[in-house]
């Protein structure tokens, strides 16, 4: 096995470049994903890059280095929008892992239950990719494509997540279903994003993980919501409006338990996001 430190990003693009390798930065998802496998390839560690960690206020919206931790997105100075990530960051693993665990790791695992994806999903996320030859950005629902399956190719680093301008009326929320409050994979999480003006929903993004594939927009039940009156909202989230998920059965729950809980866990999101508009 080799094992490259990189000290720059420029260090780092230009080994991938020269030929495939695993990326870690805190290495919470890729050391346990080996067990007792030997890993013989080339292993590149970029947590040294601090140009790759912070998150910051930009002209169009936000920008989250893709090496910043979880501790760092709950200790961030940050907008009620973003309480849903917030939320998220604090039920990532324990709070060992949630210090070097970081939120481009997360989205490269591509795990179904990633507890990062539904709040950036309702946050309108963007994935910044670069090579040694250049940059491109892609919706982070184009960027996952299946189970431990992205967009990225071998010689590209996530570098970036940006985050669009978002009303300042906007409140996030994040509300994960296990067996235990803590160091659980999730039955299923829901994540929303709720913009309240005259005692209307005028704004909504709902997000589910842990039901399908991959985490997915509700973008059928929004449009149902949208611009209903908030009182009542409740009755309006029906099993019929978030149809068509595909949870799996395993230990944690059966497919049909998910599929039942899943309207009980939006309603429960978005009652926390629509009293942080009161």
């Amino acid at each position: 096995m080799s094992y490259i430190t990189a000290t720059t990003l420029e260090d780092a693009l230009n080994t991938l470049a020269a030929g495939p390798a695993a990326v870690i930065a805190g290495g919470t998802d890729w050391f346990p994903a080996q067990a007792d496998r030997q890993f013989r390839g080339t292993l590149l560690d970029i947590s040294r890059l601090s140009e790759l960690r912070g998150i910051t206020r930009t002209d169009n919206g936000w920008t989250i280095g893709a090496a910043t931790t979880w501790t760092d997105i709950v200790n961030a100075e940050l907008p009620a929008a973003f309480n849903g990530l917030k939320q998220a960051a604090r039920e990532v693993g324990s709070v060992q892992i949630q210090n070097v665990g970081t939120v481009a790791g997360n989205l490269c695992n591509a795990s179904p239950a990633a507890d990062g994806v539904p709040p950036l999903l309702t946050l309108g996320a963007e994935v910044e990719l670069a090579t040694a030859r250049m940059t491109r950005r892609l919706p982070l629902g184009e960027f996952l494509l299946g189970v431990r399956r992205t967009d990225r190719a071998e010689d590209e680093l996530v570098t970036a997540i940006h985050i669009p301008a978002i009303s300042p009326n906007s409140r996030g929320s994040f509300l994960k279903l296990g067996a235990r409050k803590y160091l659980v994979i999730s039955i299923c999480m829901v994540a929303v994003l709720a913009t309240v003006e005259q005692e209307k929903l005028s704004e909504i993004a709902i997000a589910i993980g842990a039901a399908s594939p991959v985490a997915l927009r509700l973008t059928a039940l929004e449009d149902h919501l949208r611009n209903r009156p908030v009182t009542g909202m409740m009755r309006h989230v029906t099993a019929d409006m978030i149809a068509g998920l595909s949870p799996i059965a395993d230990i944690r729950a059966s497919a049909e338990y998910r599929d039942a809980a899943s309207a009980e866990v939006i309603r429960r999101a978005l009652s926390l996001a629509l009293e942080g508009n009161a």
